[in-house]
């Protein structure tokens, strides 16, 4: 996946850097705002934003016009943050064109995951991702070795997208365990080894793809 531009607009900067550590653990390159002004400013100087992360309240400049402003231009997807859930600001915010609509407190793995959902229906993210004869479909969670399938628990093919997403890439067991297993594990990296030999057995001659990195972690190596 290419790094898509995630524009988070918030004026707490405790607020932009959780969502911005999530989502560039994910793979995003983000741009940060602190208003409304700003925001607006750095949406027009960078064309290719795919999505903005944008709060309500802000100083100079509040989140209704920031989406004002962007909807007479362009169609780019919206999630707004809110401090409150009322009915009538949700409604304002449809009708102003925003996409999703998101209440603080919120968990920022849900925020990620409205992401990547709105970004696959925007057709933003690729939905199939093909590499070396293997290919992941990841709205079915399905995986084709050579055109056969195969059958992957739910961690064994997130580890394999994300190789495949960091192909070339070494990857430490450390940067493995927070973006596979999102920071909800507490035990022994060593984990990420045993799923990695099950994965390597699952893929059949293709499992040579992942090669260890001693000392360090794995990268997945493929001539095409």
């Amino acid at each position: 996946m290419e790094n898509l531009k995630i524009l988070v607009v918030d004026d707490e900067s405790r607020m932009r850097k959780l969502v911005g550590d999530f989502l560039t653990k994910k793979g995003y390159e983000v741009i940060e705002a602190e208003n409304g002004e700003q925001a607006v400013d750095l949406f027009f100087q960078n064309k290719n934003i795919a999505l903005i992360i944008l709060d309500v309240m802000m100083p100079k400049m509040d989140g209704w016009q920031v989406c004002r402003e962007i909807r007479q231009y362009s169609k780019v997807p919206i999630i707004m943050l809110t401090a409150k859930s009322d009915e009538k600001d949700e409604l304002l915010g449809f009708e102003l064109g925003v996409d999703e609509y998101i209440s603080k407190p919120f968990s920022p793995k849900i925020l990620v995951a409205r992401v990547e959902a709105i970004l696959r229906r925007a057709n933003v993210v690729e939905d199939v991702l093909s590499v070396g004869g293997i290919s992941l479909d990841l709205e079915a969670h399905q995986v084709k070795i050579d055109g056969e399938s195969v059958e992957l628990s739910y961690k064994e093919f997130e580890l394999l997208t994300y190789f495949v997403k960091n192909k070339g890439v070494a990857l430490s067991r450390e940067k493995i365990l927070n973006n596979v297993w999102n920071y909800d594990y507490f035990g022994d990296a060593r984990t990420i080894d045993t799923h990695v030999k099950k994965l390597r057995s699952k893929l059949g001659d293709k499992g040579d793809y992942i090669k260890t990195i001693w000392g360090m972690g794995y990268k997945l190596e493929v001539s095409e």
